[in-house]
């Protein structure tokens, strides 16, 4: 138990930013605090916060236990949850965060399900493709589809994300298939670009991660332009496959440089950490992650 509680401890004070704003939360002297965080660093024999009277930093020990922390910390809550609330139903209001072509795709289409399943509960769904802030925006759940730096949040994949370059049948047969990275200096690639700057693409070669600018003559700030222009025969393009996923399995693309597929940014619900989450969080959060774990989900034609 005493172990637990260090753990606890450490957590909810990275959490709230200091020790005494843990101490307050949980009714108790900020002394009690800082001797629980002694007795953890010194059992593990490690430093995991550098503290100073005005503000704490993770040590780069510090914050990969925490995430090892924070994920069984929301492992054994659930747990504790599914027994407590399995007489339960879920209620209440739902706000929800997607990234817009994901949302319109694949978060939009599912909410009329989960709502036939959870009566009690209502949702509203904003799709924007900037990061949201969780706490500040009153977000439940967030999906996201990128590395989550934020550990103040806690996160749960739902789905695996790779990333593949595509072209349409028509443009292959006109200029040939890149064999390697190097032959895309050949080929008309269709880049995502914001205020003039290209994010790249990434690949991995020898080991590691590369990102490469590539050329062509048009690029947005829109995936789904880009994705119908590669459909179109326009150029190649670097897209996930929750995206097209459908068209190569209808033979509308097909992929090129699997060789050089470098992992994917994955999908995640996000959310602010709690104590207790309630039920209709979890709830669609399962009902998201079963669908998208469906046989051949991400390759049904006509989604």
């Amino acid at each position: 138990m005493g172990q637990f509680r260090q753990i606890s401890t450490f957590v909810e004070v990275v959490a709230r930013g200091s020790l005494s704003a843990a101490a307050r939360a949980e009714g108790i002297a900020p002394a009690m605090i800082g001797r629980r965080l002694d007795a953890l660093e010194a059992r593990l024999g490690v430093k995991l916060l550098q503290r100073t009277t005005r503000k704490l930093a993770l040590t780069d020990e510090g914050a990969a236990f925490l995430e090892d922390c924070q994920r069984i910390l929301a492992e054994l809550e659930e747990a504790e949850s599914a027994v407590a609330e399995r007489s339960l139903h879920a209620t209440g209001h739902l706000m929800i965060s997607a990234p817009a072509g994901f949302g319109r795709q694949h978060v939009a289409p599912l909410v009329p399900s989960f709502l036939t399943e959870h009566r009690d509960v209502t949702v509203t769904l904003n799709m924007s493709d900037r990061v949201v802030d969780i706490v500040g925006e009153g977000i439940d759940v967030a999906i996201r589809i990128a590395s989550l730096p934020d550990s103040n949040l806690v996160s749960v994949k739902l789905a695996d994300n790779q990333r593949v370059v595509v072209g349409a049948p028509s443009y292959l047969k006109r200029h040939g298939e890149p064999k390697t990275l190097a032959e895309l200096s050949k080929h008309n690639c269709l880049a995502i670009s914001s205020e003039g700057s290209q994010r790249g693409w990434t690949f991995r070669e020898d080991g590691k991660n590369t990102v490469l600018k590539v050329n062509g003559n048009m690029a947005s700030n829109d995936g789904q332009v880009l994705h119908e222009w590669a459909l179109a025969g326009k150029g190649l393009a670097w897209r996930s496959m929750w995206e097209v996923g459908s068209a190569i399995e209808a033979g509308k693309l097909q992929t090129v440089l699997d060789d050089y597929s470098a992992p994917g940014n994955d999908i995640y619900a996000v959310f602010a950490q709690r104590r207790h989450l309630p039920l209709r969080i979890r709830a669609f959060v399962d009902f998201l992650r079963h669908s998208y774990a469906q046989q051949d989900y991400w390759r049904k034609v006509n989604r």
